[in-house]
């Protein structure tokens, strides 16, 4: 009974329009005034417990104020201009490069639609004006922007973490390897399309522009070995990494490319100038440039904008966790595990079932909120049947992906119309067959454990 009205109450609460947050909280508050013996001032601790005793959760806020500094900062451009020298003068280069930016600022932003954003926005027209058909560049870009959540560091992850208690650093460590695994795919993808279409390659930019483009995007470059290198070094937790990847995200932005904030549109070094004078303004603009940020309108701008997202992501875990909460205080899960392995039904079919539940879901849902609402049902049943709980997480991480390209709630397909101009139709048309190889792809990645499970076993065992 308990269990029919939390999920009657929910279903009801989205179907009219109320937001998922609302819908979550509601429904357990309701569940537990009318069936529980807790108070009404233990769903005000509970809301307390959800976000303060989850340290890990620290990280999300950090993480979304590095990725608004970086993406507002030009970090974007310099990577697809690192992407296209290295990789441009293949058959399907400038496509193949466009990939390789994606899985790049995946590694900075752990944000899909970010992704899509920040590198579809530069580089969609440059292919179309490179010969490139539109709906193949904005289907290749959409997909591959889906590693935003997959490569680390991730944001769902870090939701998934602490829906289920598992370890933030083994979850990115697991993801990294699938990540590279799936942006190799769509790559080897485009080059068999490229040489059958005839697409066109860009000519050799030369090891000189590589190297040159490299230096100028190394702002972001670092920011990938700061974050991953400190969380698998055993240097840094999640959340600590993620507090110095907010900082070094706004010192690259303001101080180092100078894209936004107080020092914009001063350059390193005038015309005339020697090193010497440079290298002392510079010296001097560095306090004068971190004190007036305080004031710049654009860095208000931006910090306001990642508090927003922040505090909405926030909202929505707080009640998701009371929801969590509800279920676990009535046993649910466990009663549905049970039931699962009474029916004797496999690892294998339950991998199965479970991957079409999630498939359904992120046509209508937003992936955090799917991992919240759906984690703690089938974390204890995954485990009665003997699934690594950080294999788990990994395929449901893939099925989010596959959710940003399926409608009515893509959020890559409506960031690439927005691009575009298009229709959402239209989008959702350039990327099914893109969405047909993801599945693939998710299909390898759930039978074949190792893939997720290779880096998190080596890195324990050294």
């Amino acid at each position: 009974m308990v269990a029919a009205t939390l999920f009657l109450v929910l279903f009801l609460c989205m179907l009219i329009g109320m937001p998922i947050a609302i819908s979550l909280g509601f429904s357990s508050i309701t569940a537990i005034l009318l069936f529980s013996d807790d108070s009404v001032a233990s769903i005000a601790l509970k809301f307390f417990e959800a976000t303060s005793e989850h340290y890990t959760l620290l990280a999300i806020p950090f993480f979304i104020l590095s990725s608004a500094f970086l993406s507002t900062g030009g970090v974007a451009r310099r990577l697809i201009e690192f992407a296209n020298a290295s990789v441009g003068h293949v058959r399907g280069g400038l496509a193949m490069a466009s990939v390789l930016a994606c899985m790049l600022f995946a590694a900075v932003s752990g944000s899909s639609p970010a992704t899509v954003a920040a590198v579809g926005s530069i580089v969609l027209a440059g292919m179309v004006k490179a010969g490139y058909p539109m709906s193949f560049a904005a289907g290749a870009v959409s997909t591959a922007g889906t590693l935003g959540i997959l490569i680390p560091p991730s944001i769902v992850m870090l939701v998934y973490s602490a829906a289920t208690e598992v370890s933030a650093s083994k979850m990115f460590m697991a993801g990294f390897v699938p990540g590279i695994l799936i942006g190799l795919i769509l790559m080897v993808t485009i080059y068999i399309v490229a040489r059958r279409k005839n697409l066109p390659a860009e000519p050799f930019a030369g090891f000189s522009t590589i190297a040159k483009t490299a230096f100028s995007a190394s702002g972001g470059l670092l920011l990938i070995l700061l974050v991953l290198g400190s969380i698998y070094g055993g240097l840094a937790s999640p959340t600590e990494a993620a507090a110095a990847a907010a900082v070094y995200g706004f010192l690259v932005a303001v101080w180092g490319y100078r894209d936004i904030g107080p020092l914009k549109d001063q350059p390193w070094r005038k015309e005339g100038e020697s090193l010497f004078a440079a290298a002392i303004r510079n010296l001097i603009a560095f306090p004068v440039g971190i004190i007036k940020s305080a004031t710049n309108p654009e860095i208000g701008i931006v910090v306001r904008d990642a508090a927003r997202v922040s505090i909405t992501l926030l909202f929505i875990i707080a009640n998701a966790m009371l929801f969590a909460h509800v279920l676990t205080s009535e046993q649910i899960p466990h009663s549905l595990a049970s039931t699962i392995v009474e029916w004797g039904l496999p690892a294998w079919g339950f991998l199965i079932v479970m991957n079409i539940l999630l498939l359904m879901a992120g046509n209508f849902m937003e992936p955090s909120a799917i991992l919240l609402i759906m984690a703690p049902i089938l974390f204890p049943i995954a485990t009665q049947l003997g699934i690594d709980p950080i294999h788990l997480g990994i395929i449901m991480v893939v099925n989010m992906e596959l959710g940003m390209l399926t409608p009515p709630v893509g959020l890559n397909l409506f960031v690439t119309a927005g691009i575009t101009g298009k229709s959402i139709g239209w989008a959702i048309k350039a990327c099914a067959p893109w969405l047909l190889l993801m599945l693939a792809c998710l299909i390898l990645i759930t039978f074949v454990p190792q893939i997720s499970l290779f880096l998190p076993e080596y890195m324990d065992s050294l």
